[in-house]
């Protein structure tokens, strides 16, 4: 089985727009934020509160959304992906290698810090994909 979500990315304001989004749809929550991760020494005081990961579920669908931006910073237009969410890890690897074809792998397929089995890639066609395998659930 596959599901497919939007992974959204904000300029600094992930936490409002879920609240929003929420609002909107009802469901619950989950967030993660840069100074709860591994990486939080690489992040400015400023931006420790600001979300690392962030989900807004309910009983129909699931947005994800970030504060994290590359090395080019937030730019409107470019501020979504998708997110495949399988059940099966030789699936993943297997849609994960036919969509990079011709594209370009940002992070290999592999286990997270976070515990589950991740990927991200851009398809020869500049669309941004991220692949999960949950193994381990956030508390709610």
């Amino acid at each position: 089985m596959i599901n497919i979500s939007p992974y959204l990315s904000f300029d600094g304001n992930c936490e409002e727009a879920l609240n929003f989004y929420q609002s909107c749809f009802g469901g619950d929550i989950f967030l993660m934020r840069f100074q709860d991760g591994p990486m939080k020494d690489q992040f400015p005081e400023s931006q420790q509160s600001l979300i690392m990961h962030g989900e807004m579920k309910n009983e129909n669908f699931t947005i994800m959304a970030t504060d994290m931006q590359g090395p080019a910073g937030h730019q409107p237009g470019n501020d979504m992906s998708n997110i495949l969410t399988f059940d099966d890890e030789s699936l993943l690897r297997k849609c994960f290698a036919l969509l990079s074809a011709g594209g370009t792998i940002l992070e290999p397929v592999g286990q997270q810090f976070w515990g589950d089995i991740f990927g991200e890639l851009r398809d020869k066609y500049g669309k941004k994909w991220k692949m999960l395998l949950p193994l381990n659930q956030p508390n709610s």
